[in-house]
């Protein structure tokens, strides 16, 4: 089977950790060429790793809502290697909470607005030209089942997802035989430190609905090492937490497609994990 990730040039925004650090890796360990970007200075390191692994990389430190920088990391990846062929919106933060916590909130939401649909919308504007011009690229929007349906505890959340959606459907319509396009849509995933941000840990009933009870206790009994061993196995059906490397594995299969086609939709899910969206 021929190799359709080494030699590309990928970005990857938020990519000092979660999603967006396992893509690099693995990326780059194939042998693409990765502009990682980050707010955070740990992505310097983070690419010297990558580069003490013979992988090839460079670290831009940048902020997904300032439009002028990510067209400032478009432009160093287009000067440093001369094409751009894929863009991963990876970058997004989780502030779930409900209508109630509004006032503790409010900053949050008001992030979360401008990281989950401003930063995607300036990643594609930022590359948009590049991959017009050179007649093929892809784009990789991080959504989530957020997106799927309103659920309590999600409010805005789901509404940035839900509008990644759209920026991600109406991008493939418009661009259609140039720009392939994936929306990609993690289930809940423990391993990327997104849940850091929630703001009251009670709204995460809306994703596992009726089945909260059960699910809760499960995590608990996992937590404190006294839940089956098969719900830590992802070789069983009980499978409870997925492992974040299974998506990162998801993304970079999509990257790995010949340029005529495209994986349009990306769902990985524990096949024990309840979730209802």
């Amino acid at each position: 089977m021929a190799d359709h990730v080494a030699g590309k040039v990928i970005i990857v925004t938020g990519a000092a950790s979660g999603f967006g650090r396992l893509v690099s890796e693995m990326t780059a360990a194939r042998g693409a060429r990765v502009v990682c970007v980050d707010l955070s200075e740990d992505v310097v390191e983070f690419v010297e790793s990558i580069r003490s692994n013979n992988g090839e990389a460079i670290a831009c430190l940048a902020d997904v809502t300032d439009g002028d920088a990510m067209i400032g990391v478009a432009a160093e990846a287009q000067d440093r290697y001369g094409a751009i062929d894929v863009m991963v919106n990876n970058a997004g933060v989780m502030p779930l909470a409900f209508y109630a916590d509004h006032e503790r909130a409010a900053s949050a939401w008001s992030r979360c607005i401008d990281i989950n649909i401003k930063g995607v919308l300036n990643g594609i504007s930022a590359v948009y030209d590049t991959m017009m011009a050179q007649g093929r690229g892809h784009v990789i929007n991080l959504s989530s089942i957020y997106g799927n349906y309103p659920v309590a505890g999600a409010g805005v959340y789901g509404a940035t997802k839900a509008a990644v959606n759209f920026l991600s459907e109406s991008l493939r319509v418009e661009s259609q035989g140039k720009i392939k396009v994936t929306t990609v849509k993690p289930t809940g995933v423990p391993g990327t430190n997104l849940g850091s941000g929630v703001i009251n840990d009670q709204a995460i009933i809306g994703i596992v609905g009726q089945n909260a009870g059960t699910y809760f206790d499960a995590v608990r009994s996992l937590a404190s090492g006294e839940g089956t061993p098969n719900q830590a196995d992802p070789d069983d059906p009980q499978y409870l937490a997925l492992a974040p490397e299974y998506i990162a594995e998801a993304i970079v299969a999509a990257i790995d497609q010949p340029w005529g086609v495209v994986t349009g939709d990306i769902t990985v899910r524990a096949t024990g994990d309840g979730y209802i969206l």
